[in-house]
């Protein structure tokens, strides 16, 4: 398992829509990469279907013309592995959507990860009700063989420091990845950035095509309401080798 060497990315991770959902672990167990072990909070295992946008981004220092600014949406899960220095509580993703294909590609062939290019689009709208509090919502949409699909999330009042031992800590708090390659080996990698600020959505939505973007082996998870949803600030971050 190769460890983390220089940095690969930086970039700004902002208005991060995260829908969780319990999920039977057998569904994740053969995607669980080597040396790793499913993480689970109180006894439920999780997947997180997840919206960001990517801004400012450097690939190795450098910025890339048309390429610093897109959307992604990734379906991901937990895992944590044992180190020297204790455990290192990780993500490990089923698939990734972004607009570009010199992303996906790259991604792909460094780090092993199911990445696809599709044509996507976000919307962020603020607003104050009645009673004068903000109101934001946020939507992803993305277009696979002509057919919309969409993750929307409706949040008010102001972004929170997560509780310790919180579900959203659970979800949010991870600085670790790991990917599955062909030949059955993992690859590992960190993440830095600080923690998060997150408002939990008063509603929440996702519309797509589960079995054509996942396997049909998610579908009985993802196509009722999430469990929670969250709306992350987001913040800088650092992607290593």
């Amino acid at each position: 398992m190769k460890g983390p060497a220089g940095i690969f990315l930086t970039a700004e991770w902002r208005h991060l829509a995260m829908l969780n959902y319990d999920i039977d672990p057998s569904v994740l167990v053969p995607l669980v990469p080597a040396g790793t072990e499913l993480d689970q909070f109180s006894g439920r295992t999780m997947v997180s279907l997840v919206g960001f946008l990517f801004l400012n981004t450097r690939v190795l220092g450098i910025p890339i013309p048309l390429h610093r600014d897109f959307e992604e949406v990734n379906l991901r899960f937990y895992v944590r592995r044992k180190a020297d220095d204790g455990w290192r509580r990780a993500v490990v993703f089923v698939k990734e959507l972004v607009p570009r294909f010199a992303i996906a590609a790259t991604a792909r062939a460094l780090y092993g990860e199911n990445y696809a290019a599709v044509p996507m689009s976000h919307k962020i709208a603020s607003v104050r009700d009645q009673s004068g509090e903000d109101r934001q919502r946020v939507s992803y949409d993305w277009r696979i063989r002509g057919r919309n699909n969409s993750l929307r999330v409706a949040v008010h009042g102001k972004p929170l420091e997560v509780d310790a031992g919180s579900e959203a800590e659970f979800i949010t708090e991870h600085y670790w990845g790991y990917s599955r390659r062909a030949n059955g080996s993992a690859t590992e990698y960190r993440v830095a950035h600080p923690r998060w600020r997150v408002r939990s959505a008063d509603e929440a939505q996702f519309v797509g095509e589960v079995a054509e973007l996942y396997g049909r082996e998610f579908v009985s998870a993802l196509q009722g309401p999430p469990n929670s949803a969250f709306l992350a600030e987001g913040s800088e971050v650092t992607v290593f080798m």
